[in-house]
């Protein structure tokens, strides 16, 4: 806290994430999310205005002191869009830094793309759609803490009391 009572961006930041209890456990940002289906970290500016951004980039900057460059992105290996999982050891991170290119190559060699096959509850989705699942998701931790259960449901629209064919 600073020394005018108010919190530094990192207590804010931490304030919005859930972390899993494992070491590789994604950490999801249970603050604002924008009409991508990202979280977004408002972060002050020296001029006293703020900024919007994504929170997973705001830890990346934080961790490496690196400022990554706009046509830097940030993959997320877990694809969960609302982990922020940023981690020095790479082991350990579940975002690494890429591009465009490579964002769309991981899209097909994962089916994240809309095809006859796809498994992920993402894929194909409208973007309004996509926003309602993150709010969902970002609910469920706000309301329950860790929750393996409802990562696994975002991914594949499954929810634990499904029934099962056998």
């Amino acid at each position: 806290m600073t020394s005018g009572g108010t919190l530094t961006a990192s207590e804010r930041f931490w304030s919005h994430v859930v972390k899993g209890p494992a070491p590789t456990d994604c950490w999801i940002w249970t603050g604002a999310i924008g009409d991508d289906g990202y979280g977004r970290f408002w972060v002050p500016q020296p001029d006293g205005g703020q900024r919007a951004m994504r929170p997973q980039r705001w830890l990346y900057e934080h961790l490496t002191g690196v400022a990554l460059l706009p046509d830097v992105l940030l993959l997320h290996a877990c694809d969960v869009p609302l982990c922020v999982h940023v981690d020095v050891d790479q082991t350990r991170s579940h975002l690494a830094t890429g591009s465009h290119r490579g964002n769309m190559l991981e899209r097909v060699q994962r089916g994240r793309h809309r095809n006859g096959s796809t498994a992920i509850r993402t894929a194909g989705l409208a973007r309004a759609e996509r926003v309602r699942l993150s709010r969902e998701l970002r609910e469920a931790f706000r309301d329950h803490g860790w929750d393996p259960a409802a990562i696994a449901a975002h991914k594949t629209g499954i929810e634990p009391d499904t029934p099962t064919l056998w």
